[in-house]
């Protein structure tokens, strides 16, 4: 049977009988006459059936001898016949192969014939062809069979129409890579196929060759006809599973001559093609194909210096030998010798793009042709290869390659990278002779060189390095230069090295380099003890990388060592960072190894470690785990606080590995410690508080420090202690005239909740934390209110659904928290709610009696997001304009988040008093209300907000006419907003008589910008509004995505606008305070309107501009910028140029002549406009 489609052939026929264009009703009119007709003989609609239906039909449309006799009556039996024809038994199929194919023909071969026709003729000739067995495709191709049917849809497979030309590729592949049963590999025609495209691309290339007599030249009218071969060859080798043996000579030669071509596509095109034919080599069933090809590319070996076409051959050899790898590896690495002397060979090229060619191509080998196991377990065979190349390698440091040292210094970067440890002693050569060249003064490729030796270390290691190329800085051999130069580079790349090394060489080097500094004694600093601290400190930088995947740690890492670092830790500070990143390195980098799956080793990858050497090396730093941290503790109490980010980061790592009983004893030791400072703390005089507090140089309170600490244990600490734990934290969130004691204590339970034991316990607890956050929201202090709202959110993702009446108790401190100053804890009270609002949604039961403004008893209710609603709108009830603001910002972004949840009566309810509160008195609260209604218009349904616009315009233009605040801004923009969605005319129906101008005024803006965008031939339409732009994130057809400068979709709903400059930014500010005598808002404000501005752009994309307003008095001194009197002389607008009136009686009297007067100097004003147009900009061209 021929392949059936996953869609049933009743349902395409479906589809078919219900057309939505108009050129689809003729197929449907042929598909319901067959059925009728199939219905009056009292015939079952099956495949067979229709398919007799159509072949007859089709007779009748195309006639050998007439042709195309109806033309659409033809291109829908056919598409019909396309259909059908797949779901039609095998053997009905090449019984009438012959009749189908020669009712095609015309079809098929006739000049003018459409395209649609054309496709689908080709669609019928697929299944046809896939349903052919191997006896048909064995006659000749002039004969009427599968081969004709074949050669016919080659020949479209170039055609000029991209549509026709991609089908008949389509169909061509398909039939290529479903062969009939036999006992080749290959399709019985892809040899047929591959002649055919051969011929075709040589042919054109050929003529289009003899145009400029065989340069490297293609005729610009050859180009497309070529491309098109190209891909019809790249069509054809993908789908026969690379490209028939017999043709692969003459491919590579017509592809290698096309790839040198003068135009860059066609040339990538031919690589292209290189590389599906490879692609298609690299699978078990085509790869006995590649060593032929890779033969015939070998025989093509372009001349030694041919710069045109040397490049392309050496990439393609590349390619090839990377596939050969993959294929057969240890074949591959034997032949990499040979091919490292051949491609070795261009390098001495006088071109620049054959060395950098030939380098890329030894890369490449070096990178994908030695195995995994040469560098694990090499054979004695796999050595001598190695020496082989070694020597190769080595030799292009001779005077013969000079020329190309640059990119031969890449060269052996890539083989340290490869060889890894295995590059020693091979490459050692390369490392003596590298490292002389670079100690060299004059010589200029020091960075290149810098990039060997550092492979080199990271590879061979630095025990290696050093003992062909020694520092020469303690003990100077006479006659040999120093190489300082050599530390930078071993602190960049060093690893997996030893840490005896690390002890034996650069621990006595750095006591000597102090020694001298201490010898030198109080006296000023020369020039030489200043090297002489670098040198240590160098030194000591090395460490973290000699400390990454050790392979001695277990034996060199002692208790010697350990007591030499924490004597380190303890009197050289400018070395703790250092030190406390080569400890962290010790354990992340071997618990890294531990992290890789099992069954995912790869020792090459993790540089010899496997997961058991891994295992032991934690095991062993663990016993050192206590002692190091007491170290860490004392140290990280003596450091300033901004100095102690690596050190607690050291602390984290090492109590990952500390037995749970050190755990416990470190917890007991700084638990006891807190207690007693927080006792010294309490009985200490306030003034001492106050001093200690105004000196930023002196340490914290000792309180603090141990709290820090704290934090960090409670990630790893046992069940056991989380009672202590809990206790403790009660205490401080009570301690509310030490605000950062208590912030500090809020991250606890964050901390806490990253563990899986930490998150067990507060989920076991959830109760006890539920009165605790309660009970401590009075003594919570401001700079405290982003980590307690951090500790509620835990709170609430470990709340269970039983003890929903928390929610209630602690809503309305979050609800007032969207008014803080900090916008930390503003962005994390919006969090919450919407947090909240996602686990009301999740159902549960509420207990209204544990509510604190409930009865005893009260009745319980279900969760759901319409209670949540109920209760924030507990807050409209409010007795102040601060909290009635806050409820309405926090309905505001509830509303936004849950929209599309929540019930129309829900919603309808919210609208209505919104818009009553658009009558208040207070600023505070409309300004919030400002924000609710512009959500509401641009995101709530038709048929809530329409019911309401007739009280809600009317409303909202009343703070039209208020200025503070920018209300009139605010509303413009709103109202702006309104018409985008409901229309011009449904606005102005609403809009009071008294307040129509500024709707007029905004309509016209719209109109006016319209012009101006015809005008400049932007021909971009308007988007059709907000709403849809939110709900489907659409662009208009053509316009490229634009990116928002908001970090959510609700900010740019309440903030964005896309009209005028002057209402950037004039939505409601809902995560901006807004009481009126903070003076610390009225800071953060301003602060933040000059971080706005400064950043601003208008409309089209343009930086927002400042203009200098120049002094008109002619002895009037020059603008002093840094007075802060400088900003009256400074304006967002082009200022107006003054001329001299004429008429003046002195003579210098300035003038404004802008507006339109008559001649008794009155004001004239359009009678269409309503502002005054100071056309500034045309008086600026006139001048």
């Amino acid at each position: 049977m021929a392949a059936h489609h996953s869609t049933s052939l009743k349902e395409r026929l479906e589809k078919i009988k219900s057309p939505k264009l108009q050129n689809q009703k003729e197929t449907a009119f042929v598909l319901n006459a067959i059925e009728n007709t199939l219905r009056e003989q009292g015939d079952d609609f099956t495949p067979t059936l229709y398919f007799s239906a159509l072949l007859s039909l089709l007779s009748q449309a195309i006639s050998q001898v007439a042709g195309i006799v109806n033309k659409e009556l033809a291109t829908s039996v056919v598409y019909l016949v396309d259909v059908v024809a797949s779901y039609v038994p095998t053997p009905l199929l090449r019984s009438k192969f012959s009749q189908i194919l020669s009712s095609l023909a015309p079809a098929l071969t006739h000049q003018d014939v459409e395209a649609p026709l054309l496709r689908h003729s080709m669609g019928c000739l697929e299944t046809l062809l896939l349903a052919q067995d191997s006896a048909a495709w064995v006659l000749p191709q002039n004969q009427v069979g599968p081969r004709g049917a074949l050669a016919g849809i080659l020949s479209l497979a170039v055609d000029h129409r991209p549509k026709v030309r991609k089908r008949a590729q389509e169909a061509m592949a398909k039939v290529l890579r479903n062969p009939p049963p036999s006992p080749s590999l290959d399709h019985p025609a892809a040899d047929m196929c591959a002649e055919t495209a051969l011929h075709s691309l040589r042919e054109i290339s050929q003529a289009s060759g003899k145009k400029h007599k065989g340069r490297a030249h293609i005729d610009e009218e050859s180009h497309p006809s070529l491309i098109h071969a190209l891909q019809l060859v790249r069509s054809i080798a993908a789908a026969a599973g690379g490209w028939p043996s017999k043709r692969i000579d003459s491919l590579c030669e017509v592809l290698l001559n096309l790839s040198k071509s003068n135009n860059e596509y066609l040339a990538i095109t031919s690589f292209e093609v290189f590389e599906t034919i490879f692609t298609g080599m690299a699978n078990e069933t085509s790869s006995s194909k590649l060593p032929r090809l890779l033969e015939a590319l070998l025989e093509l070996r372009p001349s030694q210096n041919d710069s045109q076409l040397l490049p392309p051959w050496i990439a393609v050899i590349s390619r090839g030998y990377d596939v050969s790898a993959q294929v057969d590896g240890e074949e591959t690495f034997a032949k990499l010798p040979e091919l490292f002397e051949m491609i070795s060979s261009f390098l001495p090229s006088p071109s620049h793009n054959i060395r950098t060619s030939a380098s890329e191509c030894l890369i490449s080998f070096t990178a994908t042709c030695i195995p995994p196991n040469v560098i694990l377990e090499p054979s004695v065979y796999d050595e001598k290869i190695l020496e082989k190349i070694a020597k190769i390698a080595t030799n292009l440091l001779s005077v013969k390659y000079q020329s190309a040292w640059m990119e031969t210094f890449n060269v052996f970067s890539a083989l340290f990278e490869a060889l890894k440890w295995r590059s020693s002693p091979y490459l050692n050569e390369v490392i003596k002779l590298v490292g002389e060249l670079r100690g060299n003064e004059g010589f200029n490729g020091k960075k290149e060189a810098d990039a060997v030796l550092g492979q080199a270390i990271g590879a061979a290691g630095p025990e290696v390095v050093l003992e062909i190329l020694p520092l020469n800085l303690a003990k100077p051999t006479p006659g040999q230069q120093g190489r300082a130069w050599l530390l930078p580079l071993l602190r960049d790349n060093v690893m997996n090295a030893t840490i005896k090394h690390f002890r034996s060489e650069f621990i006595p080097l750095s006591e000597a380099m102090f020694q001298r500094v201490l010898d030198h004694g109080i006296k000023e600093k020369t020039m030489d003890i200043k090297i002489f601290e670098t040198v240590v400190n160098q030194i000591w930088s090395l460490l973290p990388g000699y400390f990454t995947l050790p392979l001695d740690l277990v034996e060199s890492f002692d208790q010697g060592l350990a007591e030499l670092l924490a004597n380190l830790l303890y009197q050289q500070t400018q070395l703790r960072t250092d030190i406390c990143k080569g400890l962290q390195a010790l354990v992340e980098s071997n618990q890294r190894v531990l992290s890789v799956e099992d069954g995912e080793e790869d020792l090459v990858s993790q540089h010899r470690i496997s997961k058991e050497a891994a295992k032991k090396n934690i095991d062993h730093l663990s016993s050192f785990a206590n002692n190091l941290l007491a170290v860490l503790f004392n140290v990280y109490s003596g450091t300033l606080p901004h100095h102690r980010g690596y050190i607690l980061q050291c602390i984290n790592v090492y109590l990952g590995i500390t037995p749970e009983k050190q755990i416990e004893e470190l917890f007991e030791t700084v638990t006891t410690k807190l207690e007693a400072s927080l006792k010294e703390s309490a009985a200490q005089p306030e003034a001492d508080k106050q001093k200690q507090k105004k000196s930023n140089d002196q340490m914290p309170p000792t309180s603090h420090t141990l709290m820090d600490l704290l934090v960090t244990l409670s990630g790893y600490l046992p069940r056991s202690s989380y009672q202590k734990l809990f206790s403790l934290a009660a205490l401080l969130l009570s301690q509310a005239s030490d605000p950062q004691l208590q912030k500090k204590a809020y991250k606890l339970l964050p901390r806490l909740a990253a563990s899986s034991t930490g998150s067990q316990a507060l989920k076991e607890r959830n109760s006890e934390l539920q009165g605790l956050l309660l009970t401590s929201a009075s003594s919570a202090s401001a700079p405290a209110r982003r980590d307690r709202l951090a500790a509620i959110s835990v709170v609430i993702d470990c709340l269970p659904p039983s003890d929903l009446h928390f929610v209630p108790n602690i809503l309305p401190e979050v609800v007032i928290s969207v008014k803080e100053v900090n916008e930390k804890a503003r962005t994390a009270a919006f969090e919450l709610l919407i947090q909240m609002g996602n686990k009301m949604a999740l159902g549960g039961t509420i207990v209204k009696s544990k509510i604190a403004y409930m009865p005893n008893d009260a009745p319980n209710s279900e969760a759901s997001l319409d209670e949540y609603f109920t209760m924030l709108n507990a807050g409209l009830a409010g007795t102040t304009s601060h909290m009635l603001s806050a409820t309405i910002i926090a309905l505001t972004r509830v509303l936004y988040e849950f929209r599309a949840k929540l019930s129309p009566r829900v919603l309808e309810e919210l609208v209505v008093a919104m818009d009553d509160f658009l009558t208040s008195k207070s600023r505070e609260t409309v300004r919030s209300v400002l924000g609710f209604s512009k959500v509401a218009i641009i995101s709530l349904p038709d048929e809530i907000i329409n019911p309401r616009l007739a009280t809600m315009i009317p409303n909202l233009l009343t703070w039209s006419h208020e200025h503070a605040n920018q209300f009139r801004a605010k509303v413009k923009h709103i109202i702006e907003r309104a018409i985008r969605r409901f229309g011009y005319e449904t606005i102005i129906r609403y809009t009071p008589e008294d307040d129509r101008k500024l709707i007029h005024n905004i309509q016209k803006s719209k109109e006016r910008k319209k012009r101006k965008k015809a005008t400049v031939g932007d021909e971009a339409e308007e988007a059709d509004g907000d709403h849809a732009q939110l709900e489907h994130g659409a662009t208009a057809p053509g316009r490229p995505q634009r990116r928002s400068k908001f970090g959510s979709e609700f900010d740019e709903a309440v903030y964005g606008s896309s009209g005028s400059g002057s209402d950037a930014g004039s939505g409601s500010d809902l995560s901006a305070p807004s009481s009126e005598d903070d003076e610390g808002t009225k800071k953060a404000a301003r602060r933040d309107k000059r971080n706005n501005g400064a950043n601003s752009k208008d409309g089209q994309g343009r930086q927002s501009e400042s203009y200098i307003l120049e002094s008109t008095h002619d002895d009037a001194d020059p603008l002093d910028l840094l007075d802060r009197r400088a900003f009256a002389s400074i304006s967002s607008t082009k200022p107006v140029r003054f001329r001299d009136g004429g008429g003046s009686a002195s003579g210098h009297q300035k003038m404004k002549n802008k507006a339109k007067t008559n001649p008794d100097g009155k004001l004239v004003f359009e009678e269409d406009g309503d502002d005054v147009m100071l056309d500034a900009a045309a008086d600026g061209t006139r001048e």
